[in-house]
């Protein structure tokens, strides 16, 4: 690897965002997927979870083309859970907090929320939006404002919204002045691993607490 290439993959870890994620609940569109992770990529994020909690949503084959998501699977981890209450222990036990997007009197917009916190957020399905079991799981409600006839978004791109106003946040922070820590040796050693090997990345890690029958990815 030369120089240029290995200063270019220093810069990316130093700048990944490791206490801020995306949980997708029951999402069935390739292209939003796919879409999400290149957002995903472009403000730091390191991995995401893909949440089916229902059977009617579980896919028999799990694909992210390379042109909606620009190459970025390669260097977004995806954690599949076909079990809700497992991911939501899981995501727990990484994240303090848990926002759910949903329009609702008690959600609070997304300019009054402090980004810089450890945060999962939360978007549902295209047509339905989040599972009342999902709402409950979250510990903040939050919306995107809008002024319009039609008060949805597409959910990539209301998961951009928020994923810049939080890089906006961030940034002012300083979150993304950091140099290279100690800490993150490891995650540049499976960075590396992935540049230097095409078959390394778009990596997708399956967890089946239930031993359900698991899916065919093919990333």
């Amino acid at each position: 690897m030369n120089a240029q290439r290995l200063e270019k993959i220093k810069n990316l870890v130093s700048h990944r965002q490791l206490d801020l994620t995306v949980v997708l609940e029951n999402v069935i569109d390739l292209h939003n997927m796919g879409a999400v992770l290149r957002t995903c990529d472009a403000v730091g994020i390191a991995e995401i979870y893909m949440i089916y909690s229902e059977n009617r949503y579980r896919p028999k084959r799990f694909k992210v083309g390379k042109n909606t998501s620009g190459g970025a699977r390669k260097w977004v981890d995806v954690r599949l859970y076909m079990d809700y209450d497992q991911a939501i222990q899981d995501i727990k036990s990484r994240y303090e907090h848990i926002w759910a997007t949903q329009l609702d009197d008690a959600s609070t917009s997304i300019y009054d929320m402090h980004f810089t916190e450890s945060v999962a957020l939360l978007f549902g399905n295209e047509k339905l939006g989040l599972s009342q079991r999902a709402l409950a799981s979250a510990d903040k409600l939050i919306y995107i404002p809008q002024w319009g006839m039609v008060q949805s978004l597409n959910i990539s791109v209301a998961c951009a919204v928020c994923l810049y106003e939080a890089q906006r946040q961030r940034h002012l922070a300083g979150y993304y002045s950091q140099h290279l820590a100690d800490d993150r040796v490891e995650l540049l050693e499976d960075y590396i691993e992935r540049s230097e090997n095409q078959h390394s990345g778009d990596k997708v890690l399956f967890i089946d607490p239930e031993n359900q029958e698991p899916i065919k990815t093919d990333i």
